[in-house]
């Protein structure tokens, strides 16, 4: 029976699923997969679990990957064009103020107000100012610089920038079994999806489990 307002458990999970955030601060397990297409099978296989949390290191761009994961469109666009919009509009009408009301010139009959001369220097302070905010919001919103990182203790994973791809798994502590994931389960389908070794970390608050591995180095 379901209680009126409550949502089915298996819509809360995709609601989980399209909202959580794919960025990991503290993995609890990392598998290595030897190309994108076996990576996107270990995914899926997760998914069909339940599992919600997922993050993806690869050394270039896999197809098919983000949606996956969940990632929502990037904010980046947006706050460029509200920044060079807002500063480009800024410049215009500081020209328009300089030049009409501040400290206007009768120069041959010409009009104080010139749009067309005002046109370089507010499409100079837009690029200006879009390019500045792309930049600063990218570094921010990434959270870089980032000098270290959980995974960067894992032996091998230096080669998720050459020629490996790594899948990274936490517990979602929002779900109905608060977040424990089913060591038997998860490997099953890590290694039915081809991967090539999986590690479990140490999450706080919870047992160490010792790493296991399998498959080519």
């Amino acid at each position: 029976m379901i209680r009126r307002g409550a949502q089915p458990a298996h819509l809360a999970a995709r609601a989980r699923q399209r909202s959580a955030p794919p960025s990991i601060d503290q993995p609890a397990v990392m598998a290595e997969f030897a190309s994108g297409p076996a990576l996107l099978d270990g995914i899926r296989a997760l998914r069909d679990l339940g599992v919600s949390r997922l993050d993806a290191f690869t050394p270039y761009e896999v197809a098919g990957l983000e949606p996956l994961l969940g990632v929502r469109r990037s904010r980046l666009p947006w706050i460029a064009l509200g920044i060079g919009l807002a500063f480009g509009g800024a410049a215009y009408l500081l020209q328009w103020w300089i030049n009409v009301i501040d400290y206007p010139l009768n120069i041959g009959g010409r009009p104080y107000h010139s749009a067309p001369a005002f046109i370089p220097i507010t499409f100079e302070m837009t690029v200006l100012f879009a390019a500045a905010a792309a930049l600063i919001s990218a570094l921010v919103l990434g959270g870089l610089p980032r000098l270290w990182h959980p995974v960067f203790e894992i032996a091998g994973f230096e080669r998720a920038t050459i020629d490996r791809f790594w899948l990274a798994i936490a517990p979602d502590h929002g779900a109905p079994d608060h977040g424990v994931i089913d060591r038997a389960r998860v490997m099953a389908a890590l290694e039915a999806a081809g991967a090539l070794r999986v590690v479990w970390l140490v999450p706080s608050g919870d047992a160490p489990a010792a790493p296991l591995a399998g498959g080519a180095p």
